[in-house]
C-alpha cells in the first residue's frame, strides 16, 4: 500500500530584499522560520516544563478493528469472532489476532489498551476527539480545537533547537482530509506541523516546499530535488554579500537551520543501513516510521505518522490481509529498533486510529464481501515505551467484543498519560481567539497503572 501526498507547491518571485528563507506547508500556507524561533524562545521564557522524551503516533485513520487485531474473541459465534484466529504471544496470557506475528515477538514490551471507549461513531466527531482530546459539534467538519501536536508544540517546543517541534509525515491529515484535526486552530500557524510531504519509500524522496529568498543567487528554482545540492554554495554566496551580518538572532538561526548538514542529514534515509530500512518495509509507511525515528533522535517532540484506509465496512478480509502486515512490520521494526538503541524509554511510540468495529459482521452492504462498521464502545490502543512497563493488557471487553467489561476508559484518560509523559500538566489550560480558557484535556487522569 502505498500512501501519496499532494504533489502541489508553489515558488515565489518578486522577493523583498532580507527576506531570503521561508518554509511553506501543504494546507496552512507558509510562515517564516524567524517568527518559529521567537516562539520557541518565549516558551522557553515561560518555564515549560523540560524533559528529553518524544512521542511518535502511528495514525490509523478509519477505525481498525479491535476484534480482528488486539483483542481477539475465539469463544464468540462466528459472526462476531471473525476470519482470523488468536495467536500466543511472548508474554504468557497475552494473545492477539494471528494477523500480528511480528507484535507477538514483542509484547513484553507493549501496553495494549482494550477498554477505551467514547460512544460515538461519526469520523468526524471520533477523529477530533481522538486528535485533539475534545469532543465535536456535528454540522461542521472544521476543528474546533488545536491538535495534541500542536500543543505539544505550544507548551515545550523542540527538544533541539535545531528540528521543528512537530512534524508529520508523510502530511497532516485525518479523514484523508489536510490538515484535519492535526492543526493548530487557535495556536496559530507557528504551531503547526512540519510536512516532509512526499513518499518516504520512493528513491528521490527529499524534503518539499522548500523556498530560498534573497541573496541566495540560485534564479527560479525548476527543479526541486535540485535544491539541497545548491545549499553548500548558496550559503557562501551569502556569507560573502555580507548579509548575514544584517539579520537579528532569530534570523541567523533560522538561516543555520535550512544550510545545517545535520539537518539534511537527518532527512536522508539513504544514510540508513539497507537491511534495516527493509526490515521496517520498502513502503510509504515503513519508510514513514524510520523517518519518524530519526525526526525524534534528531530533537522533534512529536512525530504522527499517517497510515489512512482502515474504514472497512467491506471486504475486510481483503482489506485487513493487505494493511494488517503492513502495520505489524513497521510498527513491531520501529519498538525494536529503538529499544536497541537505547531510546525506547524516553520514546513513547503509539497505535490507535478514532474508533473500533462492530462486533457483529455485517453483509458488506451490497458493495463487497462481509465488513464490520463504525463502532465507538469499545477500541484498542497500543503504547510502547517512554516510562510504560510493556507486557500488559489494560482493561478487558465482553465475550463479543461489544463494550468494557471492565475498567472502561476515556479518551481524556489517554490524553492525559500522553501529556504526563511528556512532562506536561495535562490539567493545563489555553486560551482560544476570545480569550475563553480551555483544558487540554477534557476530562481524564493518568493511567498510572500503565507505569
Amino acid at each position: 500500500m502505498r500512501i501519496t501526498a499532494d504533489k502541489a507547491g508553489r515558488y515565489c518571485d518578486g522577493f523583498q530584499r532580507r527576506h531570503f528563507l521561508q518554509i511553506g506547508m501543504a494546507g496552512m500556507g507558509s510562515f517564516t522560520l524567524p517568527e518559529l524561533l521567537r516562539a520557541k524562545a518565549l516558551t522557553a521564557k515561560a518555564g515549560a516544563a523540560k524533559k528529553d522524551t518524544a512521542c511518535i503516533l502511528l495514525w490509523l485513520d478509519g477505525g481498525p478493528s479491535h476484534i480482528d487485531l488486539y483483542d481477539p474473541k475465539p469463544d464468540a459465534p462466528a459472526e462476531y469472532r471473525g476470519m482470523w484466529n488468536p495467536i500466543a504471544t511472548n508474554v504468557p496470557d497475552i494473545h492477539i489476532g494471528e494477523l500480528l506475528p511480528k507484535h507477538a515477538q514483542i509484547a513484553d514490551k507493549l501496553a495494549i489498551i482494550r477498554s477505551l471507549r467514547h460512544g460515538d461513531t461519526d469520523h468526524d466527531n471520533s477523529d477530533h476527539m481522538l486528535l485533539t482530546g475534545h469532543s465535536f459539534n456535528p454540522g461542521s467538519d472544521a476543528a474546533v480545537h488545536p491538535s495534541m501536536g500542536s500543543i505539544v508544540s505550544h507548551l515545550l517546543g523542540p527538544r533541539n533547537p535545531d528540528f521543528p517541534a512537530y512534524v508529520t509525515i508523510p502530511r497532516a491529515m485525518s479523514r484523508g482530509r489536510s490538515p484535519g484535526y492535526a492543526g493548530p486552530v487557535y495556536l496559530g500557524s507557528r504551531y503547526a506541523p512540519f510536512e516532509p510531504n512526499g513518499d518516504p519509500s520512493a528513491d528521490n524522496f527529499h524534503v518539499k516546499d522548500l523556498k530560498l529568498y534573497d541573496g541566495l543567487t540560485m534564479g527560479q528554482l525548476e527543479d526541486r530535488t535540485s535544491l539541497l545540492s545548491r545549499l553548500d554554495q548558496s550559503q557562501r554566496n551569502v556569507e560573502a554579500a555580507g548579509i548575514l551580518d544584517t539579520l537579528d538572532t532569530y534570523q541567523q538561526q533560522a538561516y543555520d537551520l535550512i544550510t545545517s548538514p545535520s539537518v539534511r542529514k537527518a532527512f536522508d534515509l539513504h544514510t540508513e543501513p539497507s537491511k534495516l530500512r527493509d526490515q521496517y518495509g520498502r513502503h510509504t509507511i515503513g519508510q514513514s516510521m524510520l523517518l519518524a525515528r530519526r525526526m525524534v533522535e534528531a530533537g522533534s517532540t512529536f512525530v504522527t505518522v499517517y497510515f489512512g484506509g482502515w474504514d472497512h465496512h467491506w471486504n475486510l478480509q481483503q482489506g485487513l490481509a493487505g494493511q494488517a502486515p503492513i502495520l505489524d512490520q513497521s510498527l513491531s521494526t520501529l519498538v525494536k529498533d529503538l529499544d536497541d538503541r537505547g531510546r525506547l524509554e524516553q520514546t513513547l511510540v503509539m497505535a490507535y486510529g478514532e474508533m473500533g468495529r462492530t462486533p457483529l459482521i455485517n453483509s458488506g452492504h451490497g458493495k463487497g464481501n462481509p465488513g464490520r462498521d463504525h463502532w465507538g464502545n469499545a477500541m484498542c490502543a497500543i503504547l510502547a515505551g517512554g516510562g510504560i512497563r510493556g507486557g500488559q493488557t489494560l482493561g478487558q471487553t465482553t465475550a463479543r467484543g461489544e463494550e468494557p467489561s471492565s475498567h472502561p476508559l476515556g479518551v481524556g484518560d489517554l490524553h492525559a498519560t500522553i501529556y504526563d509523559i511528556l512532562g506536561i500538566d495535562f490539567t493545563t489550560y489555553l486560551h482560544d481567539r476570545t480569550g475563553r480558557p480551555v483544558p487540554i484535556v477534557e476530562q481524564g487522569e493518568v493511567l498510572r497503572e500503565l507505569f
